[in-house]
């Protein structure tokens, strides 16, 4: 004999336990990922206010089990987040999306670009013309002299400023 209620079964789609706790692990993880980054790449997130407090505690403790239930805590709050925008954004700041290499492989040409010409430094200002123009001078004068003299002390300083005018 046939029953109407078996087949309301079948139809729906069950989840697991396994995997409801799988995709729980995975938040947790990301929520870890996030712990990890500094506080100027965290504040570029959009998160609630309880998270990031969660995340910058997560810093500073160094009990293993007191850890432990700080990143089970970041985990139930991560339910609450959209979990694409996080993953898009944690790519972006890490750098393993193609816009962030791009925008990596545009810093690094300009970078080369300044130290080559002062025709490269009027282009950068006219395409950013809200740069600090004095310090982006000085920055390019300064390595300059640094490579003659077989220096690069300030070579990652010019990459830095110039990542915070490209932007995404």
């Amino acid at each position: 004999m046939y029953n109407d209620n078996e087949a309301d079964f079948s139809d729906k789609e069950e989840i697991s336990k396994t995997k409801i706790k799988a995709h729980m692990e995975e938040l947790q993880d990301l929520g870890m990922a996030l712990a990890k980054l500094s506080k100027s790449q965290l504040e570029k997130f959009e998160l609630p206010d309880t998270l990031r407090e969660a995340l910058k505690s997560a810093k500073t403790i160094n009990s293993n089990r007191a850890l432990k239930r700080n990143n089970q805590y970041i985990g139930k709050l991560m339910r609450s987040v959209d979990e694409a925008y996080i993953r898009q954004r944690l790519s972006f700041v890490m750098g393993d999306s193609a816009v962030g290499a791009r925008i990596l492989h545009d810093c690094e040409a300009w970078r080369d670009k300044l130290i080559e010409s002062d025709t490269a430094l009027d282009d950068f200002i006219a395409k950013y013309p809200d740069c600090d123009i004095t310090e982006l001078r000085q920055l390019v004068r300064i390595i300059r002299k640094e490579i003659q003299l077989s220096q690069n002390k300030n070579y990652r300083k010019l990459f830095q400023f110039i990542r915070q005018y490209i932007k995404e």
